[in-house]
C-alpha cells in the first residue's frame, strides 16, 4: 500500500503541475492581485509541482522533494484563500472554494508520510 500511496501522490502533483502549462488561466484567476508576475508564478509553481512529484519516487530525493512540496503547499495557500474570497466572481460554489482550504492539511500530512517512506 505504501508504494501505491507514493505513486498516487506523485501522479497528483505531476498532473497538477502539467495543468499549470496546459491551462494557466485556471491559476491566473485565483492569483492575489498583490503578487508580482502572476504568469511566471503559475509556471514556477507548476515546475515545482512536477519536480516535487517526480522527486517523491526515488528514495534518494524523497525527503528533499517532500520538504519542497510542503513549502509549495504553504506558498500557494494565499492563492487558495484568494479564490475562496472571490469565489462568487469566479462562479465557484462557496462550499467548494472554502472547503478546499482545510484539505491542504491532509494533503500536507500525506506528503509528510510519503517523504518518510524508505
Amino acid at each position: 500500500m505504501t508504494h501505491f500511496s507514493r505513486y498516487a501522490l506523485a501522479l497528483l502533483f505531476v498532473l497538477a503541475g502539467i495543468w499549470h502549462f496546459v491551462h494557466p488561466a485556471t491559476y491566473l484567476t485565483i492569483m492575489p492581485p498583490w503578487l508580482p508576475q502572476p504568469l511566471a508564478l503559475v509556471y514556477v509553481s507548476g515546475v515545482f509541482e512536477i519536480l516535487g512529484g517526480l522527486g517523491l519516487l526515488p528514495v534518494r530525493t524523497r525527503r528533499l522533494a517532500g520538504w519542497g512540496l510542503l513549502a509549495l503547499l504553504v506558498a500557494v495557500f494565499p492563492a487558495n484563500l484568494h479564490m475562496a474570497l472571490i469565489h462568487e466572481q469566479l462562479g465557484i460554489p462557496g462550499w467548494a472554494a472554502w472547503g478546499r482550504l482545510p484539505l491542504q492539511l491532509p494533503l500536507m500530512w500525506w506528503v509528510w508520510r510519503v517523504m518518510r517512506q524508505r
